[in-house]
C-alpha cells in the first residue's frame, strides 16, 4: 500500500479514492473506523500454529483493536486465511523479524508509545486482568504455544497478569486467552465515561487511507495518475 505522510495530500487522495468506492462501502468503513482503538494492543511472540495467529487477528478485528505486533524468531509469521477471514487485512501489523533482542526492541517501541506492557502468565501476586487499570494504554504479550513467553519478554514487561481459572486445567490456549482478555478490556474501556480511547484524527486519516486502497482495484495506478495530473 502507498504511504503518504503529508496530511494535506493524503486528504486529497482520500477524497479521490472515495469516488471509486460505493456509498454503502464508505459508510461501513467509517462505521468500523469509529470503533477502532489503539488503547489496547497485542504482541505475539514466535507463534508457530497459523490457526492460533489467525484466530487472534480475527479477535483483534472483532473487538476494534487496530494494531498487532508480531515478533518472529524460530517461526515466520503466516496467516491461515480460512480462519482469519481476512481480518488481518484491516489491521496495522508491526513485524519484528528474527534478530538479537527483537523482543526487547518491540517492548521499547511500545513504551515509547506510552503503553504499559503486560505479560500474560501466572505470577505469585495473582494479579488478574480485572485488576489492571483501564485508563492506561495496555499491550498484552502472548508467548509460544509450548513454552510461553521468553525470559526476555517477561524481564522487560511492566507486570504479569493472569486470567482467573477454577478448573483442573492450568491454562487456556493462546487464541482463547487473547479473546478473553480483549473482550474484557474492550467492554471496560467502552463503558468508562471520559476515557478517550478512539483513534486521533491523524490516525483515523492514516487508517482510512489504507482501507480505501484495500477497497479498490489497482489503487497504486489510481494514485499515480492523480499525482501525475495534480502536480
Amino acid at each position: 500500500m502507498t504511504k503518504i505522510t503529508d496530511p494535506e495530500l493524503r486528504g486529497k487522495l482520500i477524497d479521490h479514492l472515495s469516488q471509486f468506492v460505493t456509498e454503502p462501502r464508505r459508510a461501513r468503513l467509517e462505521e468500523v473506523l469509529s470503533n477502532r482503538t489503539r488503547h489496547i494492543t497485542v504482541v505475539l511472540e514466535d507463534l508457530y500454529q497459523t490457526q492460533n495467529i489467525s484466530a487472534v487477528m480475527r479477535t483483534c478485528d472483532c473487538y476494534g483493536i487496530q494494531d498487532a505486533y508480531i515478533v518472529e524468531n524460530r517461526n515466520t509469521f503466516e496467516v491461515h486465511k480460512d480462519i482469519s477471514m481476512g481480518a488481518d487485512k484491516w489491521l496495522t501489523l508491526h513485524q519484528y523479524p528474527h534478530a538479537e533482542h527483537n523482543m526487547k526492541q518491540c517492548i521499547d517501541d511500545l513504551h515509547a508509545k506510552g503503553y504499559t506492557v503486560v505479560a500474560t502468565l501466572p505470577d505469585e501476586k495473582k494479579t488478574t486482568i480485572q485488576d489492571l487499570p483501564i485508563d492506561r494504554k495496555t499491550a498484552f504479550l502472548f508467548g509460544t504455544e509450548l513454552t510461553g513467553l521468553s525470559d526476555e519478554a517477561v524481564r522487560h514487561a511492566d507486570c504479569n497478569a493472569l486470567i482467573p481459572m477454577y478448573g483442573f486445567t492450568e491454562s487456556f490456549n493462546i487464541s482463547n486467552s487473547a479473546a478473553i482478555i480483549l473482550s474484557n478490556f474492550s467492554e471496560r474501556l467502552r463503558r468508562t465515561e471520559g476515557l478517550e480511547w478512539h483513534l486521533s484524527e491523524e490516525e483515523r486519516a492514516e487508517v482510512y487511507f489504507d482501507w480505501l486502497q484495500k477497497s479498490v482495484r489497482d489503487p497504486e495506478a489510481i494514485i499515480r495518475h492523480y499525482l501525475a495530473t495534480h502536480p
